[in-house]
């Protein structure tokens, strides 16, 4: 057991969790919404510190990261929990699987797993899998000794995360991938059982902006449900006039999972078109994921179409990349290397 951090408590040995935006009231003895959080005698504890369910080295790229450390591999780890409910969830196992079940893995500290990272020889460690922000003392701690090793930390994350437990991490995190699900309030409420809605995620890739935290956000397009293409021009409209024209967007395809095997996959001319509308509004760097081999993987130099850097699978091979420079016209690429 670790005591949260970002808590309060009230009357009758409750308590009221803020790590997120869900800020739920916990009475003694049960658990928040993510599962991972747990009122005990009136102290908020997280239940999973130093028990990841899924450990993995993986390349970057299939974060995914793009325009951070290319080519590197990373540590991956979760804990069990999760605070979304994703009709579509990829990891519904391990992020909402048993909610009775207390987690029983075994047990690898902050210090085990930075260890484990510099025996295999890897660059850095990704929270990642489910959701980090729920096993945020854990990622925490172990961001903190990573740091001091040399090794960077990234998040993958839904972006439903407080702000100030956002600051005070960002000391410690170099990168985080949001996966933004929609542009609507109704896609989150009644497919994420996210009742804030969008706004929160929105607030926390303009943070991570502010914090210094290097951005990359993952829109998944889902057939009927996000893939209208007025809602494809408005997330584009998004990222580029909240963070940045540089900062790299992701059109991943879907496929069948969970409680919705019944949607068809995503037309890879829809991830095409959405390429095609981000860029239009004046995006730099618009990816297609989710399609092996497809040419929509590869970074092109903004200014002169030059290919730097060429991805087949979750391989990445420089081309024409001298450090952050486009090695043909000069132009700065927003990449950190």
């Amino acid at each position: 057991m670790h005591e949260a951090q970002f808590y309060e408590k009230k009357e009758n040995k409750t308590v009221q969790c803020h790590i997120c935006p869900r800020n739920c009231v916990i009475d003694e003895g049960k658990r928040g919404f993510c599962l991972a959080r747990k009122n005990i005698d009136g102290k908020l504890y997280l239940i999973t510190y130093g028990r990841p369910c899924s450990i993995a080295i993986d390349p970057i790229e299939k974060k995914p990261f793009f325009h951070f450390y290319p080519g590197t591999r990373t540590l991956s780890l979760a804990t069990v929990g999760c605070n979304f409910a994703c009709d579509f969830c990829q990891n519904w196992m391990i992020a909402r699987g048993d909610i009775e079940k207390e987690p029983e893995t075994p047990e690898v500290p902050p210090e085990a797993l930075v260890d484990m990272a510099i025996q295999n020889e890897v660059q850095g460690l990704s929270y990642t899998y489910t959701e980090p922000t729920i096993f945020y003392e854990y990622a925490y701690d172990t961001a903190k000794l990573a740091h001091e090793k040399g090794l960077y930390n990234t998040f993958v994350s839904n972006g439903y995360i407080s702000e100030e437990p956002l600051k005070k991490l960002s000391k410690y995190l170099d990168a985080m991938n949001i996966d933004l699900k929609a542009f609507t309030d109704d896609f989150y409420k009644k497919v994420c059982h996210a009742p804030q809605g969008i706004e929160p995620v929105k607030q926390t890739a303009r943070n991570c902006k502010k914090f210094g935290v290097h951005l990359e956000v993952t829109n998944l397009i889902i057939p009927g449900y996000n893939d209208k293409e007025a809602e494809l021009r408005e997330i584009a409209k998004f990222v580029h006039d909240d963070l940045g024209a540089e900062t790299p967007l992701h059109f991943s395809r879907f496929y069948p999972h969970y409680k919705m095997k019944d949607v068809p996959i995503t037309d890879v001319k829809t991830l095409e078109l959405a390429q095609k509308i981000a860029k239009e509004e004046g995006l730099e760097y618009v990816y297609i994921g989710n399609v092996p081999a497809h040419k929509g993987e590869n970074t092109y130099c903004p200014k002169c179409k030059e290919l730097l850097i060429e991805r087949v699978g979750f391989e990445a091979k420089i081309k024409n990349l001298r450090g952050k420079r486009c090695g043909n016209c000069g132009k700065e690429i927003a990449i950190v290397v």
